[in-house]
């Protein structure tokens, strides 16, 4: 059984599992590695697929108004607005560390977090949901290039091996997907 320590080193358990479809089928996936595919699938499914799980990042935003995407529980704490575009600047760090792509290329000025005015339109809001689309489609891209030797190796600029990288942004998308259904279920009762 794998460690912490060497799942942090990238060395991925040995298990064969995948999501909607048999290991078999996930090794044909586009000629890709079983441990490519699998973790493709964990990516999407923390994104877009449906899971066991629950509600995953892209199904907490759907139906979300800019209204209710610039709620504040507090002053000072971010909305579901910042946390999605705080989403794709992960997924864009992720991605860059991949491809060796130069700091600063994000399409947005800062990092990490960015404040969003208060009163933004419904273009502006699907404008944001459409960079974290574009970001997440960016950073699967990437990875579906990637070798299973690729997944060991420690990017420029992270502490932590490519597999450890993107398992994380897998554990980010959810984590930030409670995150957002809490908000939801708060800016109704105010």
């Amino acid at each position: 059984m794998a460690s912490s320590h060497d799942i942090r080193r990238g060395r991925a358990p040995a298990v064969a599992f995948s999501y909607g479809g048999s290991v078999r089928s996930a090794e044909r996936e586009g000629g890709r590695s079983v441990q490519i595919a699998q973790l493709l699938a964990i990516i999407d499914t923390a994104y877009s697929r449906q899971s066991w799980h629950g509600t995953n990042l892209r199904g907490s935003i759907r139906g979300v108004t800019p209204r209710q995407a610039s709620w504040r529980a507090a002053r000072d704490r971010h909305n579901i607005w910042e946390l999605v575009v705080h989403c794709a600047y992960w997924k864009y760090i992720a991605w860059r560390r991949l491809t060796g792509e130069q700091r600063g290329s994000f399409v947005l000025k800062g990092s990490n977090w960015f404040r969003r005015p208060q009163d933004m339109t419904e273009r502006e809001w699907r404008s944001d949901v459409a960079l974290l689309e574009r970001m997440h489609r960016q950073l699967r891209d990437a990875v579906a290039r990637l070798t299973p030797r690729d997944l060991s190796r420690t990017p420029s600029g992270s502490k932590v091996s490519n597999f450890a990288l993107l398992s994380g942004v897998a554990a980010h998308d959810l984590y930030h997907a409670g995150q957002i259904q809490l908000l939801k279920r708060l800016s109704k009762a105010r």
